[in-house]
């Protein structure tokens, strides 16, 4: 491609709404264009990388078993009424009609769909097990889409679903996607972790998810260095050391607090230790409030709450001042577990009915109670794990230190059981003419989301530097003075070398200045680059990589052995 041709509209400024580095190299690169929010355009470039990411991610999923195919992103309301998602799922769900009032949604996801495409077709244990997937482009209303491709209301997925005649088959199913999803990303060349995941809107028994690290990504993940325990923050087990386990029960003291709400304040106050205190939290859940209590030195874990009460996250809400007064019968910052009014829902994390003589809200404005315990004082709904995880908790499988990290998911892998087979009447025969419900397994792949996990790893401060597999290109030559003939020929005779060879090959041959030549290929980060300049006239280039920064001058015939050299660093033929 001669990029005299290419439309690469590439920015010297950040645009104002890039919060990190792959959205602003992929904006500035020219890879993508914003139209609204959460909604983008891939470009020539940026859409080279998507096609190559989808073909890593094909590959894989043929060679693993599974069946590509491609189904509409329209579904209809009764899909998803029949499995009780239609209403539980929430407002990211895009919803419309169509001229006769019936309605339907654009696809988040597709478990219904293909649930409902394969129970009239497959009939009998003998047509299991079966794999069928499809890269298509995904919607989500997100409230607040961020971070580019990230966190998008559009996106491009790969969904594939398994489907089993056991639990046996479902588990074999499962590790097949697993390796599948370690060759993908490792051929990727994305430095990425395993953890166990919440199933979430899914639903099912099990799930892991495939994190690209990285400092800018929104998911956070806990880790054990000792062994290979690795969970998101939503999932990880919560080990909690009670230092007050031992102490004998005193009696209850109300004392005055005038205008002292925080846990820091009343530390300060009590001249005590935050994981003395008792802190409460004032909820609405589905509109019914709640009181959550857990230890004051740590921090709700929404999502284990949410599990707990069996609701979705978007049911789940901060109560205002008016409802904690309901519940209560004081100002925000004074709620406690003692004589809340009849009626309300207290949920208690598992920890504090172990604690001894908490100090806790008085459910009167200015005042707090100490020496309060569980079973003599109150009681309520035990959860057993609702803490949030932190760095340095104990490792809930081998008792070592958790480390905490950040990273993006950039696949995910569930194990659904029958609940879509069973809500959507899905069955087949089996060896005893028995009917009975699919085991299925859901398996996605984030190809948009991916390529940003790529540049958040693979860029510097000037620009994106891509690995061979995934590059736009894999080779840029520079002609320096395009108005030099000796330059023009020999860039020109490289180009048609190389492209005979099999390689993808951009030629700059723009007539512009070489500093605006060679801040673009920083730019866009080719990774292989040939300089044609002064020594055109001996047949000597500059070649360079865009990840080192080094740079050496060779013969044109030596050109494709230093090629090859690069293809075979990062297990790659031409």
């Amino acid at each position: 491609m001669r990029m005299s041709k290419l439309y690469m509209p590439t920015l010297r400024e950040v645009p104002a709404e890039a919060e990190i580095p792959s959205h602003k190299l992929l904006l500035r690169a020219g890879m993508m264009r914003k139209l609204v929010s959460g909604v983008y355009s891939y470009l020539p470039l940026g859409y080279r990388v998507i096609k190559k990411i989808e073909n890593v991610v094909r590959e894989e999923m043929d060679r693993a078993g599974s069946q590509e195919l491609l189904m509409s992103a329209i579904q209809p309301k009764e899909l998803w009424e029949a499995s009780g998602r239609w209403d539980n799922f929430g407002p990211e769900m895009f919803r419309l009609k169509d001229r006769n009032d019936r309605e339907f949604c654009l696809g988040p996801t597709h478990e219904e769909y293909f649930t409902d495409l394969i129970k009239n077709e497959i009939k009998s244990y003998k047509q299991l097990p079966l794999n069928l997937y499809q890269i298509q482009t995904k919607y989500r209303d997100e409230k607040r889409p961020r971070f580019g491709v990230i966190r998008a209301r559009e996106f491009i997925m790969k969904d594939a679903y398994s489907f089993d005649k056991d639990e046996e088959g479902m588990e074999k199913s499962y590790r097949e996607m697993w390796e599948a999803y370690e060759k993908i990303f490792t051929r990727l060349r994305l430095k990425y972790k395993v953890v166990e995941g919440d199933s979430g809107a899914m639903g099912g028994n099990k799930s892991h998810e495939f994190m690209a690290m990285a400092e800018t990504g929104e998911g956070v993940i806990a880790y054990c260095n000792n062994c290979d325990y690795a969970a998101t923050n939503e999932k990880a087990k919560v080990v909690y050391e009670i230092k007050t386990k031992d102490e004998e029960e005193k009696d209850m003291e109300k004392v005055h607090t005038p205008d002292i709400t925080t846990i820091d304040q009343l530390v300060e106050f009590f001249r005590s230790d935050k994981g003395n205190f008792g802190k409460a939290l004032v909820y609405l859940a589905s509109g019914e409030p709640i009181v959550v209590i857990i230890p004051g030195d740590r921090e709700l874990n929404e999502t284990k709450l949410c599990n707990y009460l069996k609701i979705p996250e978007h049911e789940l809400e901060m109560a205002d001042e008016e409802t904690i007064i309901k519940v209560s019968g004081a100002k925000k910052g004074f709620t406690g577990p003692v004589g809340l009014r009849e009626g309300t829902r207290l949920i208690i994390d598992s920890r504090i009915t172990k604690m001894k003589n908490l100090i806790v809200g008085g459910n009167e404005t200015d005042y707090h109670i100490k020496n309060v315990n569980y079973g003599r004082d109150f009681e309520g709904e035990i959860a057993e794990d609702l803490l949030l995880v932190e760095e340095g908790d104990i490792c809930p499988k081998c008792g070592e230190p958790l480390y905490i990290a950040r990273g993006i998911e950039v696949g995910n892998i569930f194990q659904l059981g029958t609940k879509y087979s069973t809500s959507l009447q899905a069955t087949f025969l089996d060896e005893d003419g028995k009917e009975k419900p699919f085991v299925m397994g859901s398996y996605g792949v984030g190809v948009s989301r991916t390529m940003a996990a790529i540049v958040e790893q693979y860029h510097d401060e000037y620009g994106i530097i891509w690995p061979l597999v995934v590059t736009p290109y894999h080779v840029i030559i520079t002609v320096i003075n395009v108005k030099d003939e000796v330059q023009r020929d020999l860039g020109e005779k490289i180009y048609e070398e190389l492209s005979n060879e099999g390689l993808e090959v951009l030629l700059d041959d723009r007539n512009e200045r070489a500093g605006v030549k060679f801040n673009d290929r920083d730019l866009i980060g080719i990774p292989i680059r040939i300089t044609v300049g002064k020594k055109a006239n001996e047949n000597i280039v500059e070649f360079s990589l865009r990840k080192e920064e080094g740079r050496i001058e060779i013969p044109t015939d030596k050109i494709m052995d230093n090629i090859r050299k690069s293809f075979e660093e990062e297990g790659l033929e031409i």
